[in-house]
């Protein structure tokens, strides 16, 4: 990718995320964006297909970096503990583009985009977990409940409380 080019969805971007940090996504409009980031439409569409796709592009990028922080996929079934203190570590390193690129009716998008990326990586590291019912339910299990657990009780309760609290349950899950 040439300077240019990285310049120009660079612009795109912070202009999408200022956006978004004020509106929900389906009110955000092609012309508003190209607006904000000083492009044209022409430039726009050169590089994605519509604003979900430019959500879709960044979402992913953030899902990315959160299972950056968990150090072997394979502590999601053998060691869930270590995973998901991993996991959340990475998560709060990434709240502020969470917390815009996730809310209003992207908010279960989240704990959805984490389960197939940590299930791709997961299952072609140990391809025979694929079909194990017990892995599968248990690993949605575990990253479903403690995804919403933490946004219901976060706030009431405080982060260690809850943090505490996940890894408490999560120890119940080690083999």
């Amino acid at each position: 990718m040439d300077l240019r080019e990285k310049k120009t969805k660079r612009s795109i971007t912070n202009a999408f995320i200022n956006i978004r940090s004020k509106k929900p996504l389906e009110r955000i409009t092609v012309k508003e964006l190209c607006e904000c980031a000083e492009i044209s439409k022409a430039t726009f569409y050169l590089h994605y297909r519509d604003i979900y796709d430019l959500s879709e592009v960044l979402q992913k990028n953030v899902v990315k970096e959160i299972l950056s922080h968990i150090s072997d996929a394979g502590d999601m079934i053998y060691d869930p503990t270590k995973s998901s203190k991993e996991m959340i570590e990475g998560f709060y390193a990434s709240r502020s583009m969470v917390n815009i690129l996730f809310s209003g009716s992207q908010f279960s998008r989240l704990p959805e985009m984490i389960e197939n990326e940590i299930k791709e990586i997961l299952f072609g590291k140990y391809p025979d977990l694929k079909n194990d019912v017990y892995a599968n339910v248990r690993l949605t299990y575990q990253l479903m409940g403690s995804f919403y657990a933490f946004y219901k009780y976060e706030n009431e309760f405080g982060y260690k409380n809850v943090f505490d609290s996940v890894q408490r349950i999560t120890e119940l899950f080690t083999l």
